[in-house]
C-alpha cells in the first residue's frame, strides 16, 4: 500500500473457502466503527462475502496459489470494498434472475451471487482486466436515504 491513503485496510486471502469470512469481519467491524446500522452492516457482510466466494471460486478458479485481494476503502460518507482475483471477469451485464424458473427447477438455482449483491450495496460494478486480473467494486453509504 501507498502512504497516499491511511484511509484503507488491504487483505490478501488464499482462494480456499472459508477465507471469506476474514473479509466479512473485517468489513463488518470498519462498518461498525464508522456508524453504520446494524442491518447495513448485515447487508455488507453477506455482499462481501458473496463477492469473495465469486473470485475464489470463478476468477482463481479455487486455486489456493492464487490470491484474493480485499480492500476497504473509508472516507466521511461512504466504505468501498474492492475484491481482485485472477481472472477475466463476469460474461456482459447482470440481469435479475427468473425466480419462478428458479424455483420450478428450470433453470440453475446458481448464478445469483451478483444480483444479490446489487441489491445489498448502494452501487456494485465489475470491473473485466483479463491480462491483469478483475475486481468487484462495491460502495455502500453511511447515510443511505433509499428506503
Amino acid at each position: 500500500m501507498n502512504g497516499k491513503n491511511v484511509n484503507s485496510i488491504e487483505l490478501r486471502l488464499p482462494s480456499r473457502l472459508g477465507f471469506e469470512k476474514v473479509a466479512m469481519s473485517t468489513a463488518s467491524s470498519v462498518a461498525k466503527l464508522m456508524g453504520f446500522a446494524p442491518d447495513r452492516v448485515e447487508d455488507l457482510k453477506t455482499a462481501v462475502a458473496e463477492a469473495c466466494i465469486n473470485a475464489m471460486e470463478h476468477g482463481n478458479k479455487l486455486d489456493e496459489s492464487l490470491i484474493v485481494d480485499v480492500i476497504l476503502s473509508m472516507n466521511e460518507g461512504s466504505l468501498e470494498v474492492k475484491v481482485l482475483d485472477t481472472g477475466t471477469g463476469p460474461p456482459g451485464v447482470v440481469h435479475a434472475p427468473d425466480m419462478d424458473k428458479k424455483m420450478h427447477g428450470e433453470e440453475a438455482s446458481r448464478g445469483m451471487g451478483m444480483f444479490l449483491i446489487q441489491s445489498l450495496v448502494d452501487e456494485a460494478e465489475w470491473v473485466s482486466a483479463p491480462l491483469t486480473g478483475s475486481y468487484a467494486r462495491l460502495v455502500i453509504r453511511l447515510n443511505n436515504t433509499e428506503d
